[in-house]
Parts: C-alpha cells; structure tokens; sequence
C-alpha cells in the first residue's frame, strides 16, 4: 500500500429519524481512502456512530484506534491473493473490539484489491449477480396517523417489508395500526435492547401479530435471555447488536436464542468476518439479512456485494441513496433495478462510483499517512 487517507464527512439526513435511542438528525462518518503502489484506489466507511449507544465505539474513537493503532499495520503490506485479504483480517483481531474501526480499514483493503486485480468485489467475497429485495426501516412517529403515512407511501414504493422502530409503550398501537392499513405486508419491530426481560406481559400480544421476526428485544449483551424468550414464542427472534463476530452466530444457534440474524459489516469487523458468520448462519440454519447503519453510498454499494451470498434470504434495509441524504456522495446514487429490488452490480471496488467534488465539500477533517520510504 501507497498511503491511507482518513477524512471525517458530516452530512445531514433528509429527515430526522427517532429510534430507542435518541434522534438522528445528521451523520457523521469517517471515509477510509487507500491507494495502492500501482495507482489502485479503494474506499470504505466507518459506520460508527457520533455517540456510543448503538455500541460502544463512536466516530472519534474510531478515528483514534484507526489513526494510532490499525492504519500502520499497513506498511510493507502486499495483497496479491484474496487469501492474503482473509490473513489480514484475521490479524486485525489482536485489536480487542473496535469492530467498526477494524472493519473500516479491511474493507478498504478489499475494495483497494478489487480495483487492483479488476475483479468484482462481490465475485471475491464468493457471491453472485442478482436482486437483493429491500425492505424498510420506520422510525417513531410523533402521530400514528403519520406513521400511517409513511407505511402507505413505503408499500407504494415497492418496499417489501416494513420495519418499525418500537420502545415499551410505542410498539402494540403502532404494529396494529400498520397491520391494519396493510394486512399482507410482512411487518416487523425492531426494539434495539428496549425491553427489560423475558417475562414482559407484551410479548403474547405481540406474539398474536403475525410478525415476521422482533428484532433485537433485549440487552445486547444477553443471549441467554433471548433463548428464553424465543421458547415462549412463534414469532422468530432476531439478532442484531448481539451479533459482534462470526463467533456469536455459533453461540446463539447454540443456544436457541433467535431463528434469524441481522449481520452488518460493520458491526462484525469486516467482509471475511462477515463471510463466516454467513457461512454459519447458512450451517445452522438461520435465515439472514443485511442490516443498514444509516451509510452513505459508499457503505450501501459494499453491503449490496454481501447481500450477493446465497444466505442472504430475507430483505435488506439497505435502500436507495435518496433514503437518507438528499444528495449522496455516490453518482450515479443508488436506485432501485425494479420497485423494492436493488442489483448486484459488477463493480471492481466502489471508488469509481465516488463524487469526489462532493465528498471535498462535507469533509470536515481529514488526515493522509503516507507508506512511501
């Protein structure tokens, strides 16, 4: 490798979205920029987020781990194999957690690869060309009649799920409510650790919704919670914070503790962990999706290479460009092939695809190490 640029991107949201924890009205994002010695270039995005309640990592911590502890680990570095990449990621985990700083740094070291040998990232990750099917995410809404709304113009779209943010106490009147308006829509919630324990009266009521899957109802840290609460009910549990390496698949198939993983990138360290945990998904018998962490266009043409895996059974939340941003910093942005389907595109690493005039202009921060002797 040539060098690595670190830049720091604030961009605002279209709209604010309320989840459990809090309201988001922007992002903040760290692009991971790589140049190889023979002119190659490979980008990717921290999915960190500004304040650490999704996980413990957050933008300024990860630009710390990335800065003093990961990017160095890149000089004298050569890749000439897709074994080498595995390697890589595999030593990136003398790093003790910081999975989305890790996995910043090896994904673009991939896309860096993929420019490099010419060669589809989602053919090297094992995957093949096709349409990913796209659900949607809906934050809590200050009215149902809006939420309502938002539903109908989702189903309209073409989306084929609906996810709904909940917390204790905003979960049963919003569920019924959209079930109402769209009785054959596949519904689910998505709870992000909200609820307290396994004993909680809600859960038979929500068990009578014919929901697709809740998502992630209790503490992250908690597998053995979840295995109890699966027991009680039809409805499939799944995973998502408490998914943070190939490993905890295994354990939770193990335990019982859910019938479905959420697997982001990001949260997992990378794309050959990713690809482990979709092989044990796959092994165990776990259905699967790919998760959206609110990324730009950057993140959403790496997790549509995942979701080219044959595990990948269940719609993704990663959606259009104009989901989010007003302007992404992509072109073309990312569109639906067909309503409600995203395409796999043979893209050979996703720098070709980046405006860079764009990116200049929300870089807010950015520092260049250089590997040259």
């Amino acid at each position: 490798m040539k060098r690595c640029t670190l830049r720091r991107i604030h961009m605002p949201l279209r709209t604010p979205t309320r989840t459990s924890y809090g309201v988001h009205t922007s992002r903040d994002v760290i692009i991971v920029e790589m140049a190889t010695t023979h002119g190659a270039i490979g980008v990717s995005e921290c999915v960190a987020m500004r304040e650490p309640t999704y996980t413990e990592e957050t933008v300024f911590t990860a630009w710390h781990i990335l800065q003093d502890f990961l990017v160095g680990r890149l000089r004298d570095k050569v890749f000439e194999t897709p074994a080498d990449l595995r390697d890589f990621s595999d030593g990136l985990l003398s790093i003790r957690g910081n999975a989305m700083a890790r996995a910043s740094l090896e994904m673009a070291v991939w896309d860096a690869f993929a420019a490099e040998v010419q060669t589809p990232l989602h053919l090297l990750l094992g995957g093949e060309e096709r349409e990913v099917p796209v659900g949607i995410s809906l934050g809590i809404e200050a009215s149902i009649g809006r939420l309502q709304e938002r539903a109908l113009q989702a189903a309209e779209a073409g989306y084929r799920r609906i996810k709904l943010k909940v917390s204790p106490g905003e979960d049963l009147l919003p569920l019924r409510a959209v079930r109402s308006l769209l009785p054959d829509m596949p519904l689910m919630a998505d709870a992000n650790s909200a609820y307290q324990n396994a004993g909680e009266a809600v859960w038979a009521e929500l068990d009578e919704l014919s929901l697709m899957m809740i998502e992630q109802p209790l503490a992250h840290d908690d597998l053995v919670d979840h295995a109890a609460l699966q027991r009680r009910l039809r409805t499939p549990l799944c995973l998502d914070e408490s998914i943070r390496s190939a490993d905890d698949v295994r354990r939770a198939a193990a335990l019982g503790a859910c019938r479905v993983i959420n697997l982001k990138p990001g949260r997992v360290g990378g794309f050959e962990q990713s690809r482990r945990a979709h092989d044990l998904a796959v092994r165990y018998g776990l259905s699967l999706w790919c998760g959206g962490m609110y990324e730009t266009g950057i993140g959403r043409l790496h997790n549509i290479a995942l979701c080219s895996l044959p595990g990948f059974d269940m719609p993704t939340d990663v959606g259009p460009s104009d989901r989010y941003f007003v302007e992404d910093v992509v072109d073309p942005p990312v569109t639906f092939s067909r309503p409600g389907y995203l395409r796999v595109e043979p893209l050979c690493g996703v720098a070709a695809r980046v405006n860079w005039a764009l990116l200049d202009r929300y870089t807010v921060d950015s520092l260049t190490i250089d590997f040259r002797h």
